[in-house]
């Protein structure tokens, strides 16, 4: 059995360690913990794992923020993976910092790589792990804000939240989504 794990981000020095890259930061923890290192592939920064007797596809797209569909539709034909199977890890702005959500479907929000990912596959049905960013912005500043990097306080919730959203995700992998939401959500 296949899993597709895809930390949304954008590349580039100027995008490392902004609040829109934590799919991209969640990917690397992930990686780190499952002892895997990326490489360039198509499309995407790929890392290929094995957990609980499962092959994990990790992908970071090349394709920044805004392209991410093709990426992981790409991935998802290319490794005959099921969407139920993928797992698409993204900031969000409408939950507080460090929290995190974990659902099987929904609509992309105002959240242009997931609008862009409902685009390409022609629906709304695959999983997701929102990750609150918060929305500590004046009005007219979400662009400002969510490709802003972390304050002191925001770094030191995600360094003890991080290793959660690996948690999350390994879970989602063993246990399937409605067991890991059962979990996890109300955290």
């Amino acid at each position: 059995m296949k899993y597709l794990i895809a930390g949304l981000g954008n590349i580039g020095e100027e995008y490392a360690n902004t609040r829109h890259n934590i799919g991209f930061i969640i990917a690397d923890a992930l990686a780190q913990d499952l002892g895997v290192k990326f490489t360039t592939d198509r499309l995407a920064m790929r890392a290929e794992a094995r957990f609980r007797g499962k092959s994990i596809i990790i992908i970071k797209p090349t394709t920044y923020m805004n392209l991410s569909g093709k990426a992981y539709k790409y991935w998802l034909t290319m490794e005959n993976i099921p969407a139920e199977n993928s797992l698409v890890v993204v900031d969000d702005l409408d939950l507080d910092t460090g929290v995190f959500r974990l659902k099987t479907k929904g609509s992309g929000g105002s959240h242009n790589g997931l609008n862009n990912i409902i685009e390409m596959q022609g629906n709304n049905n695959f999983p997701r792990l929102r990750v609150g960013i918060g929305s500590n912005f004046a009005r007219g500043h979400q662009v400002d804000y969510v490709l802003g990097r972390f304050s002191r306080d925001e770094e030191k919730i995600f360094l003890e939240r991080i290793p959660v959203a690996v948690e999350i995700i390994k879970s989602f992998i063993a246990a399937g989504a409605l067991n890991t939401m059962n979990v996890y959500n109300n955290k």
